[in-house]
């Protein structure tokens, strides 16, 4: 039998015909594919890749590759292989099994669990570091293993989706690629990359989509019988009814450590990989034919990606800095199968109906004008759910020990240069000779020191709502949610490292008895000395949230920002940006604002324009207003006959009450009260302003 071995590359080469000489073995590589691929229909909508550029650069990196994985695999083969113990930890517990140094893989452990859990587990975690499925475990430890349903399986998930993602940008528009991972809300992934001159959009996602599937279905090389072979015309029929092994497991990830001169030497051709080898000893994974540098780890193999897309296409610049390239960053997400992605785009096309800036028009809370840009307006009902929140907070900063001050709005370059902002995060700052503060920190580092302090004053809690700006690029401007002028309930807590615990306990406290109130499940995530956002200085606390429709916000935090030897200063933050947190909120309740929260608690409502319908109407709505609460009167001048259309009407508006008065209520002293979520046509109920402040009041207390 004679066997072709050939190594496919994302496009089928269409009407070549193979001759084959009998008994012999070709090998068609990738300099032949790309020669063929010249003359082939694009898939990549005829834009002009650089061709020299991927035939010389691709092949380079993979014999590179093949020739370190050469070594290292005889390495290891030379090491010692003697018996190991691992303790291994599923759902039934614990059992200690038995392995052999540099040889068995957690998937070799898992099949001794079950071919289950071998088949399903995507990555694993060897003495709580996470690890390839099919890399040699390296001496006794313990071993736990992650499905698509934990969110350590799903990052490594999404971040071998974005190498697939990688592949097909680099294959099908000659890119240089620079950085791909799974985005920071875990809600998918996204890959950067200098294109030159194309602007990537929508119209290029259904091109990307298709060579994402094959890349991840199709394996490589392939082994087809000469037999089965006319043309290669029929390859993708021929190859998807093969029952090889190679073909059922896809793309393996495959893995291999190399020096820095080494990593250097392979992706000499990329400035931007080379500008991030910095470690003597580099990792570089191997997926069909993308290499590429990356910590890992990665699911086994591109079989488990089942299901595909993209979801938008933005600029941005390398490293964030507006002096250097523009980049295009493709987003997408990944599921490992067609219906989990179904429900997820069925999410998002019902989130787009809850969309804060959709919301904020409609109930006229806020707008932005283009004379300055990423700094929104708040109107009238706006202002009041922002204060609101605000004043929520200061009363807690009351019960629990902190201390408002006021702190300058902008600094010489000095200070900041002293902190550090100047060196790590001037892009994002506005400066002349001076510099907008872009966070509270060196601030309130002056307050603590303008003076002598004792260890006696510890702990010192300094809170500050002072307005900071930062300057985001206009691409990366969103709503709310990332904007250039904003408010931030900071605080910096100046203790000894003997009340950091009690402290930062207290922090956690103070954010749960927060987001327990909105309503929010969350996460709390540890990282260690983490740059970027401008958290350069120590550990941090990040907390996730999830809202009722189960996306994740990265809102509050805490990070250690002291030393030993001196007092300690814990920067914690709970709504974190206040206009983030006023869309996350708006899209968390749907436009629905609880009673303690809502700009729009209260409508009167009067059934007729007769002068003392329209007294008793307002009278009601100053004893409201009166008792702390934001009511409206309607006593709009029309013929209306039927009350049921004026609730309708402040239902739409969203009034959380709607208080309807007549000759009945006039006379009584009373109103009739109908529910703002409920059923206009429900029998309303009849109240005494007093029982009805009563009840405002237990709401509010409530949070209700």
């Amino acid at each position: 039998m004679i066997i072709i071995n050939f190594c496919f590359y994302m496009q089928p080469l269409i009407g070549f015909a193979l001759i084959v000489i009998a008994n012999s073995k070709i090998d068609l590589g990738l300099p032949l594919f790309h020669r063929f691929l010249r003359s082939s229909p694009s898939m990549a909508d005829n834009y002009p890749k650089d061709e020299v550029y991927l035939s010389a650069v691709i092949p380079k990196r993979i014999k590179l590759f093949k020739e370190f994985q050469a070594k290292q695999l005889e390495q290891l083969q030379s090491l010692p292989h003697d018996p190991i113990k691992v303790r291994v930890t599923t759902g039934d517990g614990n059992k200690v099994k038995e392995g052999k140094r540099w040889e068995t893989t957690p998937k070799d452990m898992a099949m001794q669990v079950s071919k289950g859990l071998a088949d399903s587990a995507l990555v694993s975690s060897v003495n709580d570091v996470l690890w390839d499925m099919d890399r040699p475990l390296e001496g006794d430890c313990s071993l736990e293993f992650f499905e698509f349903d934990s969110d350590k399986g799903r990052d490594a998930f999404r971040h071998s989706s974005a190498h697939i993602l990688g592949q097909v940008l680099e294959q099908e528009y000659g890119c240089k690629l620079c950085i791909g991972s799974c985005t920071t809300r875990e809600e998918g992934f996204y890959y950067d990359a200098f294109y030159g001159d194309l602007g990537l959009n929508d119209k290029h996602f259904p091109n990307i989509e298709a060579a994402a599937a094959k890349a991840a279905l199709l394996s490589f090389p392939y082994s087809i019988t000469c037999e089965f072979i006319m043309s290669l015309r029929c390859f993708i029929t021929l190859a998807t009814a093969s029952k090889s092994t190679s073909l059922q497991e896809g793309h393996p990830f495959e893995r291999i450590e190399v020096t820095k001169d080494q990593a250097l030497d392979m992706f000499s051709d990329n400035k931007f990989k080379v500008e991030h080898i910095k470690d003597k000893i580099v990792t570089v994974y191997r997926c069909g034919p993308l290499v590429d540098l990356c910590s890992g780890p990665h699911i086994p193999s591109t079989s488990f990606l089942k299901a595909f897309k993209c979801l938008k296409a933005s600029p941005a610049y390398w490293r964030g800095n507006r002096e250097s390239e523009s980049l295009q960053i493709v987003y997408g997400i990944s599921y490992p199968d067609d219906k989990q992605l179904k429900a997820y785009l069925e999410s998002i096309e019902e989130a787009k109906k809850y969309d804060h800036r959709l919301l904020g028009q409609q109930h006229q809370l806020f707008f932005c004008h283009p004379l300055s840009p990423g700094s929104w307006f708040f109107l009238p009902h706006g202002t009041r759910v922002y204060n609101k929140l605000m004043e929520f907070i200061k009363k807690e900063y009351w019960e629990r020990g902190y201390t408002e001050v006021i702190s300058p709005n902008m600094y010489n370059m000095s200070l900041w240069e002293t902190s550090g902002h100047a060196a790590n995060y001037k892009e994002n700052m506005f400066t002349f000779d001076f510099g907008l503060k872009p966070m509270n920190c060196p601030g309130h580092c002056l307050m603590f020191q303008h003076r002598v302090r004792s260890y006696k004053e510890l702990p010192i809690r300094l809170a500050d709502f002072g307005v900071l700006h930062r300057n985001e690029a206009s691409g990366a401007l969103s709503g709310l949610t990332d904007v250039r002028r904003f408010q931030q309930d900071d605080a910096h807590i100046f203790c000894t490292e003997k009340q950091v615990s009690g402290e930062v306990k207290g922090a956690l406290d103070f954010v749960d008895f927060i987001y327990t109130n909105f309503g929010f499940t969350y996460e709390l995530k540890l990282s260690t000395r983490n740059e970027g956002d401008g958290a350069f200085y120590g550990p941090k606390i990040d907390i996730t949230v999830s809202d009722a429709m189960k996306r994740r916000f990265q809102c509050a935090t805490l990070q250690d920002e002291g030393k030993i030897e001196r007092p300690v200063m814990i920067h914690r933050a709970v709504l974190g940006s206040v206009e983030r947190m006023f869309a996350i909120l708006l899209e968390h309740y749907k436009g629905i604002w609880p009673f303690w929260l809502s700009p729009r608690q209260a409508i009167v409502c009067s059934l007729s324009n007769t002068k003392d319908h329209q007294e008793y109407a307002e009278k009601v709505r100053e004893q409201i207003h009166e008792a702390g609460y934001y009511v409206d009167v309607d006593t709009t001048d029309r013929d209306v006959n039927c009350g049921l259309v004026l609730v309708r009407e402040a239902q739409v508006a969203q009034y959380n009450y709607i208080l309807v008065v007549g000759d009945e209520e006039k006379t009584t002293g009373q109103v009739t009260v109908q529910l703002g979520d409920e059923d206009p046509s429900k029998f309303p109920v009849m109240m005494s302003i007093e029982t009805l402040l009563d009840e405002f009041k237990l709401k509010t207390a409530n949070f209700l």
